[in-house]
């Protein structure tokens, strides 16, 4: 879902799929059939780079990413090897080809009981219908770009492609049969600040054009119809909500300090230099992550060291003097270069991916370290490592930093000297190992993301098991306690730029137990700068005690939001 709500008239889309006929073919013609797949999908990938143009210019490099599965169903090699060996053996035409094993791989994934597979199938139909539109020379059946009246949208499903052409002018917000909040869809409307509703079920068959409606977005409802008392008591909520956004810009240049006076370091995570105007924007004191890997993906050539280095100097510099940390590649998982050969791996995320990467490939190592080196001339750009599992990966990694630092001064190319390098806690035994990690950093930042993940076992993507994934739970409490002493004996501060830090309920727990800073999506930092304000570090630090002597993670949750529900209760209203 996406938070918000909206009134007006809805425009329910019913999507008619061309029929995709089967022909027979000669010989001579196969060559030429498998000529014109070629060429739809030349002309499909083309299609889906600008797509992603348009929403990393227009939201972020993060929702643009969002894309980079889209060309990776367009490539798979095995199914476009089927659909060629169909196309040979049974003599038929590619769009009959293409289409009986698209729609099988996707059927298959949507059958599967698991949130992210069944998002895998929406991504392959949505490249399956422009490869097929592409094919019979087709325009594209939804254009959401040609609305002329502000209209709330019903539709079986809006696929990423149709989610990136909403015009805020036009859509006042969107309700859909399938998906869920972690949909690609549903981050899409979250980055357009579009009321959505998603998994309805039927809601497509149900409604009708030109029917009035009120969608609530916080609670994931529609009310068709509404009557003049539910009409008062949604305009009482929209004009909370107005008070608060007001109140948010109002504190957009404060510090974030409580009422005690502690002050906390508020940063924002960002994936590309554009994203700094962002950063500013909503008030905060720098960048406590830039996520690099997004330079990387989806190019047909790795960046070199003088194209990175364009790309960090331009963000610090942008920001100067507030702080940049540079965050060194953290690929693998589900994050892979087209340019690298990564080996079938049954768990990935357990595998070949971020600093073991890097320490190996050390050519793209190289380049970035000395890129960032060259970028912190400017003074206010940090570094760090991702996915540090223990000490002998920390002093490698540390031991290039050092040889291209003497390789920069041998050339005469500036950087900062006392640059400061730090280390990603995202593993237990990185948290284990803290105080012998601490020794050799300046700083270190909490992957709660991970660190939850991996402590406890779960895959939050898996709706079977995604209750476990509880940030709350004691062990993880007791780990980001033992993470922060470990810092602060060693005289290092500690930052947490996972979703941790972007929860107003779960802000005063992380401060309570000693974290130093956070970093957070740039439109989350107002929100969690009102909750700071709000606090009182004392308070704080009752809840960490608390939290650090509770055996239930749903306890510490209830206190933790009775608290924030206490000194910031507009932040939660009808939620």
């Amino acid at each position: 879902m996406s938070a918000g709500v909206c009134r007006g008239r809805l425009l329910v889309l019913r999507r008619n799929r061309p029929t995709i006929a089967r022909r027979q073919l000669s010989d001579n013609e196969l060559a030429e059939e498998i000529n014109r797949l070629e060429r739809a999908l030349v002309q499909t990938r083309q299609q889906i780079i600008d797509i992603q143009r348009r929403v990393s210019e227009g939201m972020g490099a993060l929702e643009g990413s969002i894309f980079d599965a889209h060309l990776l169903v367009l490539e798979d090699r095995t199914l476009l090897d089927e659909v060629a060996r169909i196309i040979q053996t049974e003599k038929v035409n590619v769009e009959h080809a293409y289409h009986s094993v698209a729609e099988r791989y996707a059927a298959t994934l949507a059958a599967i009981d698991d949130e992210y597979l069944r998002e895998r199938g929406t991504d392959m139909r949505d490249v399956a219908v422009r490869v097929l539109n592409n094919l019979l020379g087709l325009e594209e059946e939804i254009d959401l770009r040609q609305l002329k009246e502000p209209c709330i949208i019903i539709s079986h499903d809006l696929t990423p492609s149709n989610t990136a052409q909403l015009d805020k002018r036009h859509v006042l917000g969107f309700a859909t049969d399938v998906g869920s909040k972690t949909s690609h869809t549903a981050i899409m409307a979250r980055s357009l600040r579009i009321p959505a509703v998603v998994g309805l079920k039927n809601a497509s068959e149900e409604l009708e054009t030109g029917q009035y409606a009120l969608l609530d977005g916080i609670n994931g409802v529609i009310i068709i119809n509404p009557s003049d008392q539910t009409l008062f008591e949604y305009g009482q909520i929209m004009l909370r909500q107005d008070t608060l956004q007001e109140s948010l810009r109002d504190i957009l240049r404060e510090p974030a300090v409580t009422m005690d006076g502690h002050h906390v370091v508020l940063s924002a995570n960002i994936e590309q230099a554009a994203d700094a105007e962002q950063v500013k924007a909503n008030g905060a004191e720098g960048v406590g992550l830039f996520r690099t890997e997004y330079l990387f993906l989806n190019r047909g050539h790795l960046p070199g060291e003088e194209q990175q280095y364009q790309s960090y100097r331009e963000a610090a510099a942008a920001l100067k003097p507030l702080p940049v940390v540079i965050r060194t590649l953290d690929l693998g998982g589900d994050k892979f270069l087209a340019q690298m050969r990564v080996p079938t791996e049954l768990n990935p995320f357990l595998g070949w991916r971020a600093i073991r990467i890097s320490l190996q490939e050390r050519d793209v190592f190289r380049a970035q370290l000395r890129a960032i080196l060259r970028a912190s001339a400017d003074g206010n750009v940090k570094m760090m490592f991702p996915m540090i599992s223990g000490l002998d990966e920390l002093n490698q990694a540390n031991a290039l930093v050092e040889e291209y630092k003497a390789e920069l001064r041998h050339e005469g190319i500036p950087f900062d000297e006392h640059l400061e390098v730090g280390a990603m806690i995202e593993t237990p035994s990185s948290a284990v190992v803290a105080d012998s990690l601490a020794k050799r950093v300046s700083f270190f930042s909490i992957g709660t993301n991970d660190l939850i993940q991996y402590s406890l076992a779960v895959d939050r993507m898996n709706e079977k098991i995604a209750h476990l994934y509880e940030p709350s739970h004691p062990a993880i409490v007791r780990l980001i306690r033992m993470i922060v002493d470990a810092a602060h004996q060693h005289g290092i501060r500690v930052s947490v730029c996972g979703e941790m830090a972007g929860d107003p309920a779960l802000v005063p727990l992380l401060l309570g137990l000693g974290v130093d800073e956070l970093s957070v999506a740039p439109p989350l930092v107002p929100q969690i700068k009102f909750i700071i304000r709000r606090l009182r570090l004392s308070d704080a630090k009752q809840l960490a005690s608390f939290a650090l002597n509770c055996e239930a993670a749903a306890e510490i949750l209830a206190r933790c939001q009775d608290l924030a529900r206490r000194i910031a209760p507009n932040l939660f209203e009808n939620k």
